[in-house]
């Protein structure tokens, strides 16, 4: 049986590679390591509202979920080509929101408070728009997860503004969710609440609770749950710092620094695994520079390193989605805020989506740490998809496939001429050798929307 294989390399390019290393990379693709969900990429959208910005950018602009254009085409392309796209609908700001529904009527607007939850009022979220919002996705086919009010009941404490005592009040939720069944309307995932642990709050709910991770407010909400009450356990990354951090482009770009993180990522598994087995860990959000990303970084080429590692190393560890923050909006979005024409990493995305399988496999090397590897079995058809990253400025590398029980003959061209097996190689790079480019190439060749009809490159 002929067995396919497709490689897909991101490659740095600063400026001439001077020097080759040859790396031996060993696969154990007997036995699976881990298994994510089919649809383990996910993207966000965010309540915020125009005026929100940080260090004096306003970068969100027509971007919020009350206010995108839900008309666009390149938008709803760029959604399309997942065929589907998993989306989180969340965000800070949504403990903020009321809904429609029920004895709800009056339903306000954003307004800058001060002291009011980072800053900004209540608002609401229409009944016009719940039905827009599913037109939408119903049309091109999404994912959904919402993010539910957890706060809604509750006040702040006299003696810790971070501290929310009294009962949830879900009698609003629940009058969105009988609306929303009624019409037929489809939420594959409730999420309630947005980065409780850091509000101190001991509440939470595909109901899934949201948060950074903290070992102890994990684990003791994790004793506190019943079986099966509990489907996937959230939690958020921004682990690069400051969206205004001058050394962002330099982590990024360093091995070690993104290595940090992985012990979050186990120990959050572990915990989940311990506790609640019957859940899974999800990446509920995560744009690795904290408010809104960098201006000059996290829409571009080199941003790539950071996201597909990250997609690499949660697969591995067994967790089952990972959303980015955000599709649109921030400094940090897959497509352009104004546009909506695709950056970088919504191909990198794409990319991952379509070649990589839900079986993760382990793969591991002797060589440079500045060479990272990934496996999985592929998504369509048997075989393998390695994911390669090299993060050097000053090494090429000079890769051959070992796998542990040499179930496969050595690869040979795609070209053909009596091999056994078949190879794609996706190589991306940057326009000019400039990481910072928002233009991304696929095997030299410019990702870009040329047609008329505004359809995203096959």
């Amino acid at each position: 049986m002929d067995v396919k294989v497709s490689l897909c390399y991101l490659v740095l390019l600063l400026y001439s590679l001077s020097s080759a290393e040859d790396v031996k990379l060993v696969v154990k693709g007997v036995t699976s390591i881990a298994i994510t969900d089919n649809n383990f990429i996910c993207a966000t959208l965010d309540w915020w509202p125009a005026n929100k910005c940080n260090y004096g950018d306003c970068p969100w602009g027509q971007t919020g979920i009350l206010n995108l254009d839900l008309n666009n085409k390149i938008l709803t392309n760029a959604i399309k080509a997942f065929n589907p796209l998993r989306i989180r609908l969340g965000g800070s700001v949504e403990d903020q929101i009321v809904y429609q529904f029920g004895k709800q009527k009056k339903c306000p607007h954003f307004k800058k408070k001060e002291g009011g939850l980072f800053g900004f009022s209540t608002t609401c979220l229409p009944k016009k728009r719940w039905d827009e919002v599913h037109d939408f996705f119903n049309k091109i086919g999404v994912k959904l997860i919402f993010g539910l009010n957890a706060l809604t009941g509750k006040k702040n404490s006299m003696e810790d503004k971070l501290n929310w005592v009294g009962n949830w009040n879900p009698k609003n939720a629940i009058s969105l969710m009988k609306y929303t069944i009624s019409k037929g309307y489809k939420i594959d995932s409730y999420e309630l609440g947005n980065e409780l642990c850091a509000l101190r709050d001991r509440s939470q709910s595909r109901q899934c609770p949201g948060g950074f991770y903290g070992k102890e407010w994990f684990q003791s909400f994790l004793l506190n749950v019943a079986p099966g009450v509990v489907d996937g356990v959230t939690h958020h990354i921004y682990n690069l710092g400051a969206g205004v951090d001058k050394d962002l482009i330099n982590k990024i770009q360093d091995p070690y620094y993104l290595s940090q993180v992985v012990e979050t990522f186990k120990s959050v598994a572990q915990a989940v695994k311990e506790f609640t087995p019957w859940a899974a860990p999800w990446v509920g959000e995560a744009g690795g520079a904290y408010n809104s990303g960098s201006k000059d970084v996290s829409h571009t080429f080199v941003n790539g390193f950071w996201y597909l590692d990250q997609l690499g190393m949660t697969s591995t560890l067994n967790h089952k989605v990972y959303c980015r923050q955000t599709l649109a909006g921030g400094n940090y979005g897959l497509l352009n805020t104004t546009t909506f024409i695709p950056n970088p990493d919504y191909y990198v995305a794409l990319l991952w989506h379509r070649l990589m399988g839900s079986k993760v496999l382990l793969v591991s090397h002797e060589g440079s740490p500045f060479l990272r590897a990934y496996a999985h079995c592929s998504k369509k058809g048997p075989g393998v998809t390695m994911l390669l990253i090299n993060m050097s400025n000053s090494t090429t590398f000079n890769v051959s496939l070992v796998d542990d029980m040499n179930l496969y003959p050595i690869l040979k061209t795609r070209s053909g001429r009596g091999q056994k097996t078949m190879r794609e190689e996706y190589h991306l790079t940057p326009k000019d050798g400039n990481i910072q480019s928002d233009v991304v190439l696929l095997n030299g060749t410019p990702l870009q929307i040329l047609t008329k009809s505004l359809d995203i490159p096959k």
